[in-house]
């Protein structure tokens, strides 16, 4: 109720034209120094400040923040009983990037058991209800489960909103499974990786780039071509990746296209040690299967790489036929952790 009000006065209350020159301050910033001397000061928060963007800004992340504690409520409340939930903070080049670790609540004293590393998908998503049964399914199947809410997600933030598709998401999300081998209750020879549409982009450009990490890999409705995605985005859409991730420099793929081919692992498959599975569904608007998957399945088999694959034929919610309570969505349950049970045992 509080928050609403406040936005409702934030919205009746015309912009302080003296807020940058006289009130109590602008814009937050949270924008990296190349100053590297200590005291060189390169952030500030000023939840005082009358400044209508600013403000707003400041109530939107706090509306994330405090969803975000609902959902992790949420789930300790769902599965106290079975699976502990902790967070971690893991560095990441400097950044502390939270980091959801599931593990069986009766688990053995001193065993060392598989990990998956969990990778979401979208422009600032995070760990959602949505998750929980694969998170139960591979947890209770005996893994420890680790859920990177790399830079780009929502709920921890402004510094940890801002996005970079393909640098810092992939950054971080390696980063947990370099935290994964440092843990007693985790075998660190036995790690996988699974994400799903960004996230599956996330995880094929992991395995890529450091593919030595990973014992096995799953991608759900992963995108795997950027270059193709900004294609058929809308062109609001278009600009505004484009403008709010750092590694395109505010430029589209035809004024900067190498940026765009680097985050696009339909480039770089022959790197690829870890197997993987694949799985999506024909009838995806938002990741098209003959598009990205497709393609993708193309490249692992001509690349001689081991892989499955199981594509559902216009499984119910399309791109997000994982959230779905149907046969579609239990059979890829199953299958996934067939798959780890396979090649991390």
């Amino acid at each position: 109720m509080t928050v609403t009000v406040a936005l409702l006065w934030l919205l009746a209350t015309p912009p302080d034209a003296t807020g940058a020159a006289g009130g109590r301050g602008a814009a937050n910033t949270f924008e990296r120094s190349t100053d590297t001397r200590e005291g060189a000061l390169d952030s500030f928060t000023n939840t005082g400040t009358d400044d209508s963007a600013a403000l707003l800004k400041h109530l939107q992340q706090e509306i994330y923040v405090t969803q975000q504690l609902a959902i992790l409520a949420q789930f300790r409340l769902d599965y106290a009983d079975r699976i502990r939930l902790a967070t971690e903070f893991v560095n990441s080049d400097g950044e502390l990037i939270p980091t959801h670790v599931f593990t069986p609540v009766k688990a053995g004293a001193g065993a060392r058991r598989p990990a998956v590393v969990m990778v979401h998908g979208g422009f600032h998503e995070r760990l959602e209800p949505s998750w929980f049964p694969l998170i139960e399914a591979v947890v209770e199947a005996g893994y420890v489960v680790l859920f990177p809410e790399y830079r780009g997600s929502r709920g921890y933030g402004d510094a940890l909103y801002q996005n970079d598709y393909g640098n810092t998401d992939v950054a971080d999300v390696l980063a947990a499974a370099r935290y994964a081998v440092t843990r007693p209750d985790i075998d660190p020879a036995r790690i996988g990786i699974l994400g799903q549409s960004r996230g599956g982009m996330v995880t094929l450009l992991a395995i890529e780039r450091a593919p030595k990490q990973f014992k096995a890999a799953v991608d759900i409705v992963g995108l795997t071509d950027f270059v193709a995605y900004m294609s058929y985005k809308p062109d609001y859409r278009r600009k505004e990746i484009a403008e709010t991730n750092p590694g395109f420099k505010g430029k589209l793929p035809h004024e900067n296209l190498p940026a765009y081919i680097e985050v696009s692992p339909i480039n770089f498959v022959e790197k690829i040690e870890a197997p993987v599975l694949v799985l999506a569904t024909t009838g995806d608007k938002i990741v098209p299967h003959t598009l990205h998957t497709g393609r993708l399945i193309d490249a692992l088999k001509a690349n001689g790489k081991t892989y499955e694959a199981k594509i559902y034929d216009d499984a119910p919610g399309g791109h997000v036929f994982m959230k779905g309570a149907t046969p579609e969505r239990d059979d890829a349950l199953r299958r996934i952790v067939a798959w780890f049970d396979r090649w991390l045992d």
